[in-house]
């Protein structure tokens, strides 16, 4: 397959149910972070951009949510695919996108350059969509918040190191307002964590 016909492939085979099927996984995952959203229907999108990548970006995106790529996607047929499917422009600048994406091992730069949101205006946030290597075997985090009765243990392979650091004024705050995180290894699933998430390196082993 040629990167011209790429553009125009790999979207959902039925728009309709595919879109409603991703977004009922998605808003389960921010009203249960931490949980692994199981996804029944996923993407082709040109690489590196991946499945569940890309199920998010036909799901949410639209003429009115402009998207932030990171360098090697922006080199890809990404910025064309998700034009194409969903309506939605690429940006350069950090603190306009209301979406960005990170394909697997990308450097993700501090939430601090993207927009925060305000209190009386989240939604003007940015989502990160980040990928992973693998939603297990990696340094087990231990997330607190709303949504999560006695806290929950995730252990991400390949999370970008400054997920667990402090952002702004809440230490150990994992997202820049929300952020999920589809796993790029099987490109089927994926967790997600909101704006009032805590995580902190867990002692379990």
């Amino acid at each position: 397959m040629t990167a011209q016909s790429q553009i125009y492939s790999g979207a959902f085979a039925d728009p309709v149910f595919g879109a409603q099927s991703v977004f009922r996984s998605l808003m389960d995952c921010f009203a249960r972070p931490g949980i692994i959203g199981r996804l029944s229907t996923v993407a082709a999108p040109p690489a590196p951009l991946g499945e569940a990548s890309g199920a998010v970006a036909l799901t949410l995106c639209d003429h009115d949510t402009p998207v932030w790529l990171s360098p090697a996607l922006s080199k890809s047929s990404a910025p064309k695919w998700i034009a194409f499917h969903t309506g939605a422009g690429v940006t350069d600048t950090k603190d306009e996108p209301r979406f960005a994406f990170f394909e697997k091992g990308a450097a993700v730069p501090g939430f601090d350059q993207f927009a925060l949101g305000t209190q009386e205006y989240p939604d003007r946030s940015t989502t990160l969509v980040v990928e992973v290597e693998a939603l297990e075997g990696g340094q087990p985090l231990i997330g607190r918040g709303p949504g999560i009765k006695n806290g929950i243990v995730i252990a991400p392979k390949g999370l970008p190191r400054r997920v667990p650091r402090p952002l702004g004024r809440q230490p150990g705050d994992l997202s820049a307002r929300h952020r999920s995180r589809p796993d790029g290894a099987r490109g089927s699933a994926l967790p997600a964590a909101h704006h009032q998430t805590r995580a902190g390196v867990s002692a379990c082993m």
